[in-house]
C-alpha cells in the first residue's frame, strides 16, 4: 500500500473496501401530453306553435236610397 492512501498522521490504513451498491432510487418524472377527447352535447330544439286570438274588425256596409220632397211639410199647431 502507498503510504498517501493511509491517514495523514501515520495512524494504521484500511484496505479500500468494496463498494455496495443500493437498490435503485426511482425518480418519476411525469409528462403529461393533450388528448382530445370528444364529449358529445346532444340539443333538442323544439318549436312550438301556439294559436292568440287577436281581434280582426270587420265592418259591413249596406246602401240605401231614400227619396226625399223637396216640399217642405207645415207643422200642425198643438191643440
Amino acid at each position: 500500500m502507498h503510504p498517501k492512501d493511509c491517514h495523514p498522521h501515520g495512524e494504521f490504513c484500511c484496505p479500500p473496501a468494496r463498494a455496495i451498491v443500493d437498490p435503485p432510487e426511482y425518480v418519476y418524472r411525469d409528462f403529461f401530453h393533450p388528448q382530445i377527447v370528444p364529449v358529445i352535447h346532444p340539443v333538442e330544439i323544439i318549436n312550438r306553435h301556439h294559436c292568440v286570438p287577436v281581434p280582426h274588425h270587420i265592418f259591413t256596409f249596406t246602401c240605401k236610397d231614400v227619396c226625399v220632397s223637396s216640399e217642405k211639410k207645415h207643422r200642425r199647431a198643438r191643440a
